[in-house]
């Protein structure tokens, strides 16, 4: 008999690709969507769709029954106006309604989704599993809440499972990068601080293939994985395969970190307490003076994983469906 999947997020970018490789490997996949949830992408592929909120301990009440393994995607992000509680209601609580339901279900493996932002800006690149916790903000300390949480599940309460912590995921379907695709398109993209830090992508099929993994390999019990692209770059270099997809050119023009970070600090304190959007947040300047590059040599050696889009194409795939989507003008 087919092996049961049980999703969490996969109505959203990630989770969608995750039912489809489940999907794909053999898997009998059940997500769980909230009722206003859009489920059509999932119903068309055959996943069964079971209306739940797993922040909701009552509503998760024998959702989990047959299931074999839990990939637990679903978070509350980083974006402005959300209240600190939420992030730690969504990422730690909702979590540990997931993990007793695990329990309580005898599910035999859980897969946990964290973010390498739980290490924070990378002091000594490339970042092994083992480098320094360094949260930045409340999306990211609540995440490291909810690993450590999903790592004593899994070491003291009798739960095999899983942390994976994908790295800066991009792909078709998704626009958290599309500014920046339309900037270097249009022209208008200029560089804040030198650009020589790094960075480090993910292509989503990549990413999910590895999270698969996660909870078939026995070797990955009670473990922590980063799984990331086969390459990072400097941000030069990030739009610089930009500029080359487009047939643009980069200006040469580079615009000192500090002001603009202090620009966004003024901004934040004016704008939060009148419940504004401000329009320079510090986090963003972060992209352009903080290194972010991972060794995903642990999840080769250990889960078989083997990254297999390149960025240069990845990032034609992107910007091709961001242009058939009409997003770059």
């Amino acid at each position: 008999m087919a092996r049961v999947a049980f999703v969490t997020g996969g109505t959203g970018f990630t989770g969608r690709y995750l039912c489809k490789n489940l999907k794909n490997r053999g898997y009998r996949v059940r997500a769980i969507a909230r009722p206003q949830s859009d489920k059509s992408g999932l119903e068309k592929i055959g996943v069964e769709i079971v209306e739940g909120d797993f922040t909701n301990r009552d509503s998760l009440r024998g959702k989990m029954a047959g299931v074999d393994v839990v990939y637990h995607i679903a978070a509350t992000y980083r974006q402005e106006g959300i209240p600190k509680r939420e992030f730690w209601r969504v990422n730690v609580e909702g979590t540990r309604n997931l993990l007793d339901e695990a329990l309580r279900s005898n599910v035999d493996r859980f897969v946990h989704c964290s973010t390498v932002g739980v290490q924070g800006e990378i002091k000594n690149p490339p970042a092994t599993e083992d480098a320094p916790y360094g949260p930045g903000d409340w999306y990211q300390q609540s995440k490291l809440d909810g690993e450590r949480l999903a790592l004593d599940y899994f070491k003291n309460k009798g739960l095999k499972g899983t942390v994976v912590r994908p790295v800066g995921i991009y792909g078709p379907g998704d626009t958290r990068f599309l500014k920046i695709f339309r900037y270097v398109k249009n022209g208008k993209f200029k560089m804040i601080g030198s650009g020589d830090v790094l960075y480090h992508l993910t292509f989503v099929e990549d990413l999910v293939e590895g999270i698969a993994l996660a909870g078939e390999k026995d070797a990955a019990i009670g473990r922590i994985y980063t799984i990331g692209g086969n390459e990072y770059v400097t941000l030069n270099e990030y739009v610089q395969l930009l500029a080359d997809i487009f047939g643009t050119e980069i200006s040469k023009i580079k615009i000192p970190v500090w002001p603009v970070w202090t620009a966004g600090l003024l901004f934040e304190i004016v704008c939060r307490p009148l419940r504004i959007e401000p329009p320079i947040f510090r986090r963003r300047v972060d992209f352009f003076s903080k290194d972010r590059a991972f060794d995903i040599s642990k999840a080769k050696h250990d889960l078989g994983y083997q990254p297999k889009v390149p960025l240069k194409e990845g990032l034609k795939i992107t910007a091709d469906w961001y242009r058939e989507q009409g997003l770059l003008d």
